[in-house]
């Protein structure tokens, strides 16, 4: 194998390297994006429970309506906070997945590369 061709080979794995660091950063800026809206909506439901609860307390009529509406607006928080828990197993998992696709591609990669790089050092 000559010069050139070591160096083509060597360009060729250096440019592969590069697309997976790259194919990287977009996997994690993707799921930066997403976890980062999902923590918005849970500060935005937080919010709106404060303003549910500064509501109440002004326009109840008694103590007895204002504890009822705290039952009331803790059971429909508890409720949300559950299926926002849920949602976000399910959005881990899915982080899990995208991260392993990232992996395997990239482990597959690699193994093709070694194979270049034993066929061009022994040539």
């Amino acid at each position: 194998m000559s010069t050139k061709e070591v160096f083509n080979t060597y360009t060729d794995l250096t440019n592969k390297s590069m697309e997976r660091m790259s194919a990287l950063g977009e996997l994690n800026l993707k799921l930066v994006e997403t976890v980062t809206t999902r923590q918005m909506d849970a500060m935005t439901l937080f919010m709106e429970q404060g303003v549910r609860m500064m509501t109440l307390a002004s326009e109840a009529k008694g103590y007895s309506d204002l504890y009822k509406g705290q039952v009331e607006v803790t059971k429909t928080m508890t409720e949300r906070m559950m299926e926002e828990s849920k949602a976000n197993m399910k959005l881990a998992g899915q982080i899990r997945d995208d991260y392993r696709g990232w992996l395997d591609a990239a482990m597959a990669d690699v193994k093709d590369s070694s194979t270049v790089v034993r066929n061009a050092v022994t040539a």
